[in-house]
């Protein structure tokens, strides 16, 4: 279900709580994402006088994740983490965009930054994301999180598009882990009956599909000549608490960006492993046994 974004309506906020997602278009200007899209562009770029993955977050990792194989022929960026800590252009839509409205439509009012990321298909990349699902990551008080997954390029069905599960953010909380290891992925077995009944969020530049932090996903590499760019922006309800260390830690963690503090902590009932912290620059080395 792809719609235009004024403000949400009543049947899109229905939608998504039914569903666990919805695509949402024109969620930034055209100037946005035309910055967006300039930033990005210009990292490729510097990615390519690297071997390995290279810059640093404030927990000593690696900012700029580089896939396996990657040269300056073929560049193969896959992760940039916190990237509205280096551009103006990314924090502006993490805190000032309509999807961020929209994210308040669905979790608010009172909303605040989790952390943001990059994920990114370059052409002839390999990376695939095992299925698993956002919370066991990051686990809080409550499961009132948003993932924000904004397309800086148009997503097709080749050029590897998130795969979810409709309808799973109301189930069970899947274990991540197996055999005493922190994988970062579901069991194979669910893993196949989810992607088996998969929807496909495809969308143009400038579209997000906003997914609760519950729900099922994996995707596949790009089998395509044309990159897929997303930047991903995590929110949570204000009154949600952060339960274990952000994977991904930001200075802008916990930063208001709708509506009010309110002090309070809301908790709801659930069980759910504690994750196992990264050790390398993205949890992608975790899905691969390499961090």
């Amino acid at each position: 279900m792809a719609t235009t974004l004024e403000t949400l309506t009543e049947e899109q906020r229905t939608f998504f709580w039914d569903n666990g997602y919805l695509v949402v278009e024109d969620a930034v200007t055209p100037e946005q994402l035309t910055a967006l899209r300039d930033d990005f562009a210009s990292w490729v770029d510097e990615s390519r006088e690297h071997d390995d993955s290279y810059g640093e977050t404030i927990d000593g990792r690696a900012r700029f994740d580089l896939e396996p194989g990657h040269s300056a022929e073929a560049p193969a960026l896959r992760r940039i983490s916190s990237p509205i800590e280096v551009s103006d252009s990314y924090k502006d839509v993490a805190t000032n965009s309509v999807m961020v409205d929209a994210v308040a439509d669905l979790i608010g009012p009172n909303v605040k930054l989790h952390h943001t990321k990059i994920n990114s298909k370059l052409p002839g990349a390999a990376t695939a994301v095992k299925w698993h699902q956002d919370f066991p990551f990051t686990p809080h008080s409550n499961d009132d999180l948003v993932t924000a997954l904004l397309m800086v390029d148009e997503v097709t069905d080749t050029n590897g598009p998130l795969e979810i599960l409709a309808g799973s953010h109301e189930g069970e909380l899947h274990s991540l882990w197996h055999d005493g290891e922190f994988t970062g992925y579901i069991d194979d077995d669910i893993a196949a009956r989810s992607k088996a009944n998969a929807t496909v969020c495809t969308g143009p530049a400038g579209a997000v599909c906003l997914m609760h932090t519950r729900l099922l996903h994996g995707s596949t590499a790009n089998q395509s000549n044309h990159p897929r760019t997303l930047f991903i922006s995590v929110y949570s309800a204000e009154d949600a608490v952060p339960l274990a260390p952000n994977p991904l830690p930001t200075t802008y963690e916990g930063m208001l960006v709708r509506g009010e503090r309110t002090n309070r902590i809301r908790s709801t009932v659930f069980e759910v492993e504690q994750p196992e912290y990264p050790k390398a620059a993205s949890f992608f080395n975790q899905q691969a046994g390499t961090s």
